[in-house]
């Protein structure tokens, strides 16, 4: 019993400290696939294989109500503390190259996520390549505002000659 409190301290801890979390199904998987998957995400993410019960208990003392649904059969969780949408992505790519991973669902900014919710976000483009395309934007207006305020000048300068 004491074990079972520690470890729904630890889930509860690992919840509390997450800003996401992702849900999916690993039976089937090797303990290769398994450290390969967490070594992929590891930056971002801690994945660990959890067991039902404990972890319904913990979600609920940490307020992730809406995963309930989702924990049955063989459950792990990527508990995301970096960037979300990198952590999506990983799990996304290493699902299609091992379709024994699926991804259940997940919570994200307290709202749940579907299985097609999850994808669309790894469908984004990562922070810092959103970051370099407004940059890219910005500098392209500053531009064309710098163009058109010296056509200005010009004109008001051959005005001024004639």
């Amino acid at each position: 019993m004491a074990q079972k409190d520690a470890s729904v301290n630890e889930l509860t801890k690992s919840f509390e400290n997450s800003n996401a979390v992702l849900l999916t199904e690993y039976r089937g998987l090797t303990v290769a696939q398994l450290k390969e998957l967490r070594n992929n995400i590891r930056q971002d993410a801690e994945y660990a294989v959890v067991k039902n019960t404990l972890t319904k208990i913990a979600a609920k003392a940490a307020g992730f109500d809406t995963l309930d649904d989702d924990l049955k059969g063989p459950s792990a969780i990527a508990f995301v503390h970096g960037d979300f949408v990198t952590t999506a992505k990983a799990l996304r790519d290493f699902a299609k190259a091992n379709p024994l991973l699926v991804i259940k669902g997940g919570v994200f900014e307290g709202k749940a996520l579907t299985p097609d919710e999850v994808n669309t976000y790894a469908s984004l483009e990562s922070r810092e390549v959103l970051l370099a395309k407004a940059a890219g934007m910005m500098k392209a207006t500053m531009g064309k505002a710098a163009a058109t305020i010296d056509a200005l000048r010009e004109k008001l300068e051959t005005a001024q000659a004639a």
